[in-house]
């Protein structure tokens, strides 16, 4: 008998809340899950904003205790995790909730992991390597780039080899996200800016990701198409809800698509650049992001079309190269509108950090899914060509 082959597709994500006044279903949502005391992670500059009150105010409404943790920086360290790890056992708390951009987030989840399996988050780097259940996770994002609260990644820097990690597992994936796209409104232009392209190089990544698959790619174009169509006026007003709704949908959707399909190069690279100089993950990403395109052109050229068209480009009657390179100039064009027209060497990157850099890349989990293969030499010549 004839039979169709069909893959296996597996696909992860929390529950989502998601709209205006989300955040007011946090004490509700954390008694669901069976927390009686919560570990809110958060950083200095939400601890300004009136929005962590109302946060902490919701769990108190619920009869929720809480002990709110603040200490860890951009780009969350691994002794930062080791630190929040211990206070976590301390506190006695059943439940963990992070309040922030990806880096709270992150350290959230990489205190779960080192508070419930033991060791250091160095133990966790690469792929499934989390055996014991975490406690209940819910994730409310201040940002919409990282998507870190629907994925089944954590980003942490190791001190000492001054780079990124990337742990990966199911585990990792938080049981509630809810997003309110009132909190970006505290959110400067340049920080709105490389958000968004975060998300974008997200979207593109996972959609040309050798691990994509239907239900990513349709997450991954729509991403695209509300990134292209609302990013610049999000970051042209703070107040553009409207906008800043689109943003976080689109970071929902590209974090869905990279969760499930990985990413690429791009980040493969990323993560080094930003573990060396701690720099904003977002605006590395836009320097690097077009250069990474070219390089991957010839193996996925129909899928940049459809990026391409996404974005908003007219590729009628052009032939399959002309209308991969319309993709590519697209993001070049939204990248420099909204203020990123600079190069590495501009933010502190120097050539002879590129040998190094360039090894240490081909052993980031995100390689393995870019849909070109790719040696030390190809990632220097790209490295090279975004200074």
């Amino acid at each position: 008998m004839n039979r169709t082959n069909i893959d296996i597709i597996k696909f992860v994500a929390p529950e989502i809340i998601f709209g205006m006044n989300a955040i007011s279903q946090i004490g509700e949502s954390a008694l669901r899950l069976g927390a009686r005391k919560l570990f809110v992670v958060t950083d200095q500059g939400l601890m300004e904003h009136s929005w962590i009150k109302k946060v902490l105010f919701y769990l108190e409404q619920a009869g929720l205790e809480y002990q709110v943790w603040s200490e860890i920086t951009s780009n969350p360290k691994d002794t930062e995790v080791a630190k929040g790890s211990e206070q976590y056992l301390a506190s006695k708390c059943d439940a963990i909730m992070a309040v922030g951009g990806g880096s709270p987030i992150d350290a959230a989840k990489a205190v779960a992991t080192v508070a419930t399996n033991g060791g250091r988050i160095q133990d966790y780097e690469g792929i499934n390597k989390i055996t014991r259940p975490l406690p209940p996770m819910l994730m409310v994002p201040s940002t919409a780039g990282s998507g870190s609260e629907v994925s089944q990644f954590a980003i942490i820097v190791d001190k000492q080899r001054k780079k990124k990690m990337a742990i990966i597992s199911r585990s990792l994936v938080p049981d509630i996200a809810i997003i309110d796209p009132q909190l970006l409104q505290t959110k400067g232009a340049r920080l709105t800016a490389a958000t968004g392209v975060d998300a974008l190089s997200h979207a593109i990544e996972s959609y040309v990701s050798l691990a994509a698959n239907p239900l990513s790619d349709v997450r991954a174009l729509e991403a695209i198409r509300l990134i292209a169509g609302n990013l610049r006026e999000s970051v042209a007003c703070r107040t553009n809800m409207q906008a800043k709704s689109a943003m976080s949908m689109a970071s929902l959707q590209a974090g869905l698509a990279f969760s499930n399909a990985i990413l690429g190069a791009t980040h493969a690279m990323t993560h080094q650049v930003d573990g060396l100089l701690d720099l904003h993950h977002g605006e590395t990403n836009a320097v690097l992001l077009p250069h990474v395109m070219e390089f991957n052109l010839i193996s996925c050229a129909d899928k940049y079309r459809q990026v391409a068209i996404a974005m908003g480009e007219n590729v009628d009657g052009l032939s399959k190269q002309d209308a991969a390179h319309k993709a590519i100039d697209a993001v070049r064009r939204l990248v420099r509108d909204i203020g990123i027209n600079y190069g590495l060497s501009n933010m502190g990157f120097r050539e002879e950090y590129i040998p190094e850099l360039s090894k240490n890349a081909l052993h980031d989990a995100c390689i393995i899914t870019n849909p070109r293969d790719a040696d030390a030499e190809d990632l220097a010549r790209i490295f090279y060509k975004a200074m």
